[in-house]
């Protein structure tokens, strides 16, 4: 069933990314304090929430809903994508700071959806701040930032070599100093972050609005669940939608969760590696609700519904 769109909860308990933190920063610059600006919508950034309605004089909830939003920042309420953005972010563990080793074969892996070295996504984002504003660059990597863009204008096999040489231990999942602090201050730029979120929108973003399009995917789950399909798995490969096709033909879904149960038992079925992974992921966010690696999630609280997605 489709919930009419409506005022409604963007962000509660459990929450985490970047729009939590923009709440966190936005309440601690009106003198409601909460400790550090975390990223996580835990119970101080909810006494501080309900500090702030009682001030203003609205339903004291402790949830972000779309006026406290409005009245809070005073900027438009994030969009559905946004909002399957900083879902995503959190299953794949990354922000806009976060840099990992040559772990997985890709090199460095960086930013809000995990941008690779492998796949050209880091080298561009770099090589595009350091074209508009080489400074900024300059002031992230100090010392380190010609050899940065040299490694940037190299070869991919010059790339992997220098992944491999600033990857600690034999996992090599984590990055060495002074690299892995010089990643994090360059994805703590404003237009470093603005860069991210374009990329984001452009390879991920534009196209899974088309697929959710295609496949009748009409409310904010459905959007969601259409991002993290192209985030994690590149979008609804063959394989996946004949398996989609073949189901719905012979059980036809009646609601959209029941499509996107289908489509996410799928993509899961079709996936290469960490079927299991995929599919306790991607069931989560169908249902609104469920464990990823271990955690709940309610993604109500996420600002993730049955409402229908804005356009």
């Amino acid at each position: 069933m489709i919930v009419p769109a409506k005022a409604r909860v963007l962000l509660a308990s459990g929450a985490r990314g970047d729009l939590v933190r923009r709440v966190q920063v936005a309440l601690t610059d009106q003198g409601f304090a909460l400790g550090s600006a975390d990223g996580l919508y835990g119970r101080n950034t909810e006494a501080a929430v309900k500090a702030f309605q009682q001030a203003q004089s609205l339903d004291v909830t402790g949830t972000v809903d779309k006026i406290t939003w409005t009245q809070l920042l005073g900027i438009p309420v994030p969009t559905t994508e946004e909002r399957a953005l900083q879902l995503t972010a959190a299953f794949e563990g990354h922000g806009f700071t976060i840099a990992r080793g040559n772990w997985d074969g890709a090199g460095i892996t960086w930013g809000i959806v995990g941008f690779t070295l492998r796949h050209g996504e880091l080298s561009q984002i770099i090589l595009k701040i350091f074209s508009d504003n080489p400074a900024l660059v300059q002031e992230a990597f100090g010392e380190n930032a010609q050899e940065l863009i040299d490694v940037m204008n190299s070869s991919r096999a010059v790339q992997m070599q220098f992944a491999n040489s600033i990857s600690q231990g034999t996992t090599k999942i984590m990055i060495r100093e002074p690299w892995r602090s010089a990643f994090k201050a360059f994805g703590e730029i404003a237009e470093v972050q603005a860069l991210q979120l374009e990329l984001a929108d452009e390879e991920y973003g534009r196209p899974s609005v088309q697929t959710a399009t295609r496949f009748g995917l009409k409310t904010e789950l459905g959007r969601a669940l259409a991002f993290d399909v192209h985030v994690q798995n590149g979008g609804i490969k063959p394989a996946a939608q004949k398996e989609i096709v073949t189901t719905l033909e012979q059980m036809p879904a009646t609601t959209e969760l029941e499509l996107r149960v289908i489509i996410a038992n799928a993509v899961a079925d079709a996936s290469r590696s960490y079927k299991e992974d995929v599919r306790a992921r991607k069931l989560t966010i169908a249902a609104g609700t469920g464990k990823v690696h271990g955690e709940a999630f309610v993604l109500s609280n996420w600002g993730l519904d049955e409402f229908l997605a804005d356009s």
